[in-house]
């Protein structure tokens, strides 16, 4: 009888311990689903884009993720960023478009938000501003460094074997010829349009009344402010608040974000890597909806 009561002991022991670790299971996934890490409804889904625009595809997997989420009524597009790859703007762009169709999508400008982060600023219902923040510089920069000088002086030839005129345009071992940067600046200007005619549908504007600030300057918050660039002077806490208010919650709605989890050994090594990759490519030439050189 005693073995008897030991063994049921360990029975139900090991169904508790099964059960604890059933359960803990699902609170750590509950916690890290921010699917269901919702208060009933009542939430706003904040998107950070911090840094230069190099990539889309966080961005665009989180706005993806908030549209599609019931739980999520509204979504706040928290910008830092000087601007940087033009793909890569337009398709958070086109992203946020498409979440509006299914809730609010609104704003928020930190420090800077200018050039690719405006761009991306107009794919959004309303875009919130502090009077200090930097944005516009509404143009497009292509960049690329001639070495041909160093390489006469220290006695380095390269030959460039091609079939189509301009099929080296912008090498970096010579000097552009007067029909290469004639079609250069052609692409640019047709890039240069697209960005006025993503502003000027989204904020309502005329196209010629964009072109005329269209130039590359640099707004404060308050300058964009009086040129309908912007639609409030505020602060996240004021965005957040709108998006919940145009999603129709009353009180001052949750805020959730993607948690970060503790960077594995792989994720720092991938992080150099991409990091390396990242400065090749700056070495490289690129078409840019970026503040500055």
């Amino acid at each position: 009888m005693k073995k008897k009561g030991i063994f049921i002991t360990l029975i139900v022991a090991a169904v508790l311990m099964f059960v604890v670790i059933f359960v803990g299971a699902i609170v750590m996934a509950v916690s890290d689903n921010s699917a269901m890490d919702i208060s009933y409804g009542k939430s706003v889904g904040l998107v950070e884009i911090v840094g230069p625009i190099v990539s889309s595809d966080n961005a665009v997997r989180m706005i993806k993720k908030y549209r599609d989420n019931n739980s999520v009524k509204a979504i706040v597009v928290r910008l830092e960023t000087p601007g940087g790859g033009v793909a890569a703007s337009q398709e958070i762009y086109e992203a946020l478009r498409n979440a509006r169709i299914k809730k609010p999508v609104v704003c928020s400008m930190g420090e800077v938000a200018a050039s690719g982060g405006y761009y991306i600023a107009c794919g959004c219902d309303s875009i919130v501003a502090n009077p200090g923040s930097l944005t516009g510089s509404i143009g497009v920069i292509l960049s690329y460094a001639v070495v041909e000088e160093l390489f006469r002086k220290i006695g380095i030839g390269y030959e460039v074997i091609k079939a189509g005129a301009v099929k080296d345009l912008a090498s970096p071992f010579r000097q552009m010829t007067p029909q290469e940067r004639a079609l250069l600046q052609a692409m640019i200007d047709d890039v240069h349009l697209q960005f006025m005619e993503a502003v000027s549908e989204g904020r309502s504007i005329p196209l010629d009344s964009v072109k005329l600030i269209a130039d590359g300057r640099v707004f404060s918050g308050r300058q964009a402010y009086n040129l309908k660039l912007v639609d409030r002077l505020g602060t996240q806490d004021d965005a957040v608040i709108m998006a919940g208010n145009m999603a129709g919650i009353k009180e001052t709605p949750k805020v959730i974000r993607e948690k970060k989890r503790r960077p594995s050994i792989l994720d720092l090594l991938t992080e150099s890597a991409e990091t390396l990759s990242n400065l090749s490519r700056s070495s490289r030439t690129k078409l840019e909806y970026r503040l500055g050189n």
